[in-house]
């Protein structure tokens, strides 16, 4: 069984070979050579922040962003045009400095409270994407609180090699950014691959980042309702097709295992929507055998919280990503596959699609997530909306346009954001 890791130093995409599911992902999206975060995805950078007190409306704001948008992808095809140019955007430059400026007054406070003046301030960041939010929190605690700032350590875990560069650039573009060089350090790794440990308390931030993360495909049997493990082959001709073992492989079957025992109440709502399933939707045949609509689960989250539990003991963890997501493929917490061709969005129903070429992310479950994290872990949690953790910790009324809506808060329904108590 081929692993994602064992292809990382292959330079094409690979054939005559089996993964599990969650490899398949992980390649696709991972790579170095191939993978979409490596080659084929580009963050949008509105340049100056939006000013949105000069608005009148979110219609307004969505006319603007739709603006720069075209701007700037105007400009990078007047380098180098690109009909399968993959753009996307983030919160952190949307509501730039807003957004980061508000994970940052909720690290400080919870800092201040059980850490200052004894301890540092440390920061971990995964996947950061741009360096923008990491400039961003830098910049408000250096500005407001300077004491605390001289105390702050900012680390980034980019398994990215061209986005770790990206960051190192930005944080070098400015004499104001460089002002921060001694107080970051970029390590271009996989977190899964982590093997330091840290001893000290520290804030690790995770922002539209488990979205990305590896599942696992399961379909259960409907007469046994034995779990069936879906794998991935790739034939000689790079084609690929699905199939399914009674076999589960440890990773898989440990999360079914912990899920079971730490979430009740989860497997219990699990097992109500898979008797929906079976009753409204035709089973798929398997040698044979009638197997349910899939479930996709979140094994390499799993494997996060190991990471998290054994490298990074005294962690708060501060974690966003959507909860809820359209268009998604079939079954369960399934993901959405997509693209962009000629500058339009176009969903796909696999993530059996050529590697590197189509991002793949999937929702999160809050409610198993926060069960699960606590039984790895041992941590308390706490799971707000988008919308209400952003009252608590954001200056609101710097994003309200003039007819008092607030894209900050009314954007992002679908997210939510779960902390360590």
């Amino acid at each position: 069984m081929t692993t994602a890791d064992e292809l990382r130093n292959k330079d094409r995409r690979p054939k005559r070979l089996k993964m599990f599911m969650r490899e398949f992902i992980e390649d696709s999206l991972y790579n170095p050579s191939y993978g979409y975060f490596s080659h084929q995805a580009t963050i949008f950078d509105p340049g100056q922040p939006f000013d949105f007190r000069s608005m009148r409306s979110e219609t307004e704001f969505s006319t603007i962003l739709d603006d720069c948008y075209r701007r700037f992808e105007d400009r990078l095809d007047a380098i180098e045009p690109n009909e399968t140019r993959q753009l996307w955007h983030t919160p952190t430059e949307l509501f730039r400095p807003h957004y980061a400026e508000a994970m940052a007054r909720y690290m400080i406070s919870n800092y201040k409270i059980s850490l200052f003046p004894d301890r540092d301030l440390v920061i971990y960041e995964l996947g950061a994407g741009n360096g923008t939010f990491m400039l961003n929190v830098l910049d408000y605690i250096r500005e407001v609180e300077p004491e605390i700032y001289r105390r702050t350590r900012y680390n980034i875990v980019e398994i990215s090699k061209s986005l770790a560069t990206l960051q190192e650039q930005k944080l070098k573009n400015t004499a104001e950014s460089r002002g921060h060089l001694d107080r970051v350090n970029i390590i271009n790794q996989s977190i899964f691959n982590w093997n330091i440990f840290e001893p000290s308390p520290c804030f690790f931030v995770a922002l539209e980042v488990i979205d990305n993360f590896g599942h696992d495909l399961i379909r259960y049997n409907e007469k046994t309702q034995q779990a069936m493990q879906g794998m991935v082959l790739v034939d000689t001709k790079g084609e690929f097709y699905e199939f399914y073992t009674p076999h589960l492989d440890q990773i898989a079957g440990r999360y079914l295992r912990v899920r079971d025992a730490a979430s009740e109440r989860a497997v219990d709502a699990l097992s109500g929507r898979r008797t929906k399933w079976s009753e409204t939707i035709k089973s798929r045949y398997y040698h044979g055998m009638p197997l349910s609509t899939p479930e996709w689960i979140p094994t390499r989250l799993l494997q996060f919280f190991d990471v998290l539990r054994q490298f990074f003991p005294a962690h708060r963890l501060l974690l966003s990503d959507f909860h809820s997501l359209p268009d998604s493929v079939e079954g369960y917490n399934a993901p959405v596959v997509q693209t962009r061709y000629q500058r339009k969005i176009v969903p796909v129903s696999t993530p059996l699609v050529r590697q590197g070429y189509f991002d793949i992310f999937f929702p999160t479950d809050f409610a198993i997530m926060e069960d699960i994290y606590r039984a790895v872990t041992g941590r308390l949690t706490d799971v707000q909306s988008h919308e209400d953790f952003m009252k608590g910790w954001a200056y609101v009324d710097g994003t309200k346009t003039k007819n008092g809506e607030n894209p900050l808060l009314s954007f992002y329904k679908n997210a939510s954001v779960m902390t360590t108590l």
